[in-house]
């Protein structure tokens, strides 16, 4: 039998005051439109406030990511959290793998490296409709789960005792 993935809960806490990364890839816009309205709904929902950085296509996200953090440091206003948006379609060759593959451990080492909350909205589906399904706010809404996931890592963050290893 067949179990379909368990869905998390769609609320986080209440976050006034924290500042979010938003890191967009446009190669499909109507389908970025879709997650980057959905992430920004549930960040404001949750009173963050995201700010939008955009590039190309999600082989960017990481070194655009990366950027942004390091010149909001410089400022004095770091990024509390994190999220990557975009959309990887299979094509015909293995572009497709290296693309979704990549951008995706470089997610994970810079949220690791940096201890960054992050949270990984970049779609790998085989389908236009597939991308479709989840992108929409009213259907699966990717873009504001990721948002959610990110701000889930920064109350963990928050709570737990930073202390000398054991």
């Amino acid at each position: 039998m067949k179990r379909e993935p368990r869905q998390g809960t769609r609320t986080a806490p209440r976050f006034e005051g924290v500042r979010c990364l938003v890191v967009e890839a446009r190669f499909y816009q109507h389908i970025a439109d879709e997650l980057l309205k959905g992430a920004l709904g549930a960040l404001r929902a949750a009173g963050a406030h995201g700010e939008v950085v955009t590039v190309p296509g999600a082989l960017e996200i990481p070194t655009a990511l990366v950027i942004a953090l390091e010149a909001a440091a410089a400022r004095g206003a770091p990024y509390d959290a994190a999220v990557a948006l975009g959309c990887v379609i299979r094509g015909e060759t293995g572009h497709y793998d290296i693309v979704a593959g990549e951008s995706a451990r470089a997610l994970m080492d810079i949220s690791v490296a940096h201890r960054l909350p992050l949270g990984n909205g970049i779609l790998t589906v085989e389908t236009e409709a597939q991308a479709m399904e989840r992108a929409e706010v009213g259907r699966l809404d990717k873009g504001g789960g990721a948002a959610l996931a990110a701000l889930a890592v920064l109350a963990l963050k928050r709570t737990v005792p930073v202390g000398p290893a054991r």
